[in-house]
């Protein structure tokens, strides 16, 4: 095997192993633990500073996933998978996308105002949704990074593989 299509699938799967890693650790692991350790509004703005940074990470290794499999697609004798493939990791980058573009700033420039008594109804709603919004589309980007990986895992040949 050429040197080129081995390096663009150690850049695939290194692309959506680091992007769903990302995911959930900053989801399922820093930001319950931030919201546990310190009080609200403090949480709120330690979160405000991270998520910008996960947002460019996560659309980096996304960006990087697509190219890979994009280039891997057009190289394909069997082009079934990568039919599949770069499409769903379209999608991916644009809930990503977004998630980081659109929801995240909104939702960050609503939250001071939680903090200030009475909280109005109407921004805790939009508050509420936005925060909704934002974990639906990373369930959908960790649900189809999932299977994106587990597709790539089964079809893609590692040098010396039968």
């Amino acid at each position: 095997m050429t040197p080129m299509p081995t390096l663009a699938k150690v850049a695939l799967q290194l692309a959506l192993s680091l992007w769903l890693g990302a995911l959930v650790a900053v989801s399922l692991v820093v930001a319950p633990a931030v919201f546990r350790a310190v009080p609200g509004e403090t949480a709120g703005t330690v979160m405000g500073h991270v998520f910008p940074l996960y947002y460019a990470f996560t659309m980096a290794a996304g960006l990087v996933a697509l190219a890979a499999a994009t280039w891997l697609w057009r190289r394909s004798v069997s082009a079934r998978l990568w039919r599949a493939l770069v499409p769903m990791l379209v999608v991916m980058l644009a809930a990503t996308a977004y998630a980081g573009a659109v929801v995240s700033p909104r939702a960050r420039a609503l939250r001071p105002a939680l903090h200030h008594e009475p909280v109005d109804p109407a921004i805790r709603a939009e508050f509420d949704r936005l925060h909704r919004r934002a974990m639906q589309l990373n369930g959908l980007v960790l649900l189809l990074g999932f299977v994106a990986v587990a597709g790539t895992a089964a079809v893609v040949r590692w040098p010396g593989e039968c």
